[in-house]
């Protein structure tokens, strides 16, 4: 940043510090989110904005090698209590909380105290991708699914119990939590966040909502935003949700599904094209691309040891690695959308969960997507009706060290993340399976359900 591009920064970040004054807010939460998919924070006074912007918040690179325990793991070019890093605040992104009142937030990009790029900045490595789309012509809309479970408050040993007994999807559940979930749209929609569907889901306490697609940066901050939207509206009602893969074992768990669309101008991709389902070559070849690294994409998208748990088949969960129209048991389900609606069309990334660092999911599915279209690939004949039953369809990987040997082989994936990121990602995988080895879905589960 040179010097009339700082000086303008703090002008900006004086009229944003006045307005939240103005709107008596005091503290303003600065988010990055780490390689075990958890968000962390810093926080600054608002009157310290300016300061924020101008220099950056002080952090340690070792978070990136933080596992989901808050231990700490080592890799080749991150760990250990040296270094230095900067976060600095994306004022494009600042938001009053609705469920915090006297607080904000931005998501904070990370830089060395040199001002170059942190290499494992995961909200850069996600720019990055986007703007390689943008170099070959593709812009890319993604949006993701947040789907948790609710249940009282309590200490974390005890067994989940849940403020309704509503049946799945049922109306008696929402009308138990009406006042929860209507006070949740009022928080959203004054910090802007345009809600498309919010709904009771399949296992108990459990509720989705979507929002509007957005950039692939964009959609990845919103779904930190409505994360914490989530707990904070949930804490005003006594209640705790969790976003953990599972709840409970041997039920239907929570997913992070991600939607996505490939746009040139105004004219969506995925349709209107002489391919599959009437997409066009280039959306053919980058959801190709995405369904051929699946398998290494689990280490990025359903990361945990948790997310094994609810990779089940017939559970809609996406456990194969295939692809079918509006099949919601094929890992990527492709949505042909109405035939007036130009943006309904869009495809849906089904095996991810919120154990993701969001950041890298995007990244990783936008560098796979355009590998395939690098490699000519077109889609194998879609599937119908349950994988499972048919037997037929390549199951995903069923064990995070499984998943991790995929990643570690993608060359695609090593290339677009750069050394650094790709092997502390690959180094919190592998730690994080030594932790969970050897024990019981149980325990796994109720050591995640409360972290993400």
């Amino acid at each position: 940043m040179d010097t009339e591009q700082r000086e303008q920064a703090r002008a900006r970040a004086r009229e944003e510090a006045g307005r939240l004054a103005a709107q008596g807010i005091v503290g303003t939460a600065l988010t990055w989110v780490d390689n075990a998919g958890l968000t962390r924070v810093k926080a600054v006074p608002a009157t310290r904005l300016e300061h924020a912007v101008q220099w950056g918040v002080g952090m340690s690179p070792v978070f990136d090698v933080y596992l989901v325990d808050d231990s700490m793991t080592t890799s080749r070019h991150v760990g250990g209590p040296d270094g230095d890093l900067r976060l600095f605040p994306d004022l494009d992104r600042l938001t009053p909380l609705a469920a915090q009142p006297r607080w904000a937030w931005a998501p904070a990009d990370r830089y060395d105290v040199s001002g170059r790029e942190h290499p494992v900045c995961q909200r850069r490595f996600a720019h990055r991708m986007a703007e390689r789309a943008r170099e070959r012509g593709i812009g890319v809309l993604m949006g993701f699914e947040t789907e948790w479970v609710v249940t009282t408050a309590g200490p974390p040993e005890r067994e989940p119990r849940y403020p309704t007994a509503g049946p799945a999807y049922g109306m008696t559940r929402l009308v138990d939590l009406s006042d929860y979930l209507a006070d949740l749209l009022d928080a959203l929609q004054a910090q802007r966040v345009e809600v498309l569907q919010l709904h009771p889901e399949y296992a108990p306490g459990q509720f989705e909502v979507s929002v509007a697609p957005a950039d692939p940066v964009g959609a990845a901050d919103l779904a930190v935003l409505v994360r914490q939207t989530i707990r904070g509206v949930s804490a005003q009602h006594g209640l705790e949700p969790s976003f953990a893969p599972v709840v409970t074992p041997g039920a239907v768990g929570s997913g992070g599904h991600l939607h996505l669309s490939l746009w040139q101008g105004d004219r969506n991709l995925c349709r209107g094209g002489d391919g599959p389902c009437g997409m066009t070559a280039t959306s053919e070849a980058f959801l190709a691309g995405v369904l051929r690294a699946l398998p290494a994409l689990l280490a990025v998208g359903a990361p945990s040891p948790a997310s094994c748990l609810r990779l089940e088949p017939s559970r809609w969960a996406g456990a194969y690695q295939c692809w079918g129209l509006e099949n919601r048991e094929a890992a990527l389900r492709f949505v042909a959308g109405a035939p007036e609606d130009p943006g309904g069309a869009n495809a849906e990334v089904k095996c991810f969960d919120q154990a993701a660092n969001p950041y890298l999911a995007t990244g990783a599915v936008i560098a796979a997507g355009l590998a395939g279209l690098d490699s000519g690939l077109t889609l194998p004949p879609p599937v119908a009706g349950d994988p499972a039953r048919e037997g037929r369809e390549k199951r995903l990987p069923t064990s995070l060290p499984a998943a991790l040997e995929h990643f570690e082989a993608s060359d695609t994936l090593r290339e677009a993340l750069g050394d650094p990121l790709f092997e502390s990602v690959a180094a919190v995988r592998r730690a994080e399976a030594e932790l969970f080895a050897g024990a019981g879905p149980q325990d796994i589960a109720a050591a995640t359900r409360g972290r993400y």
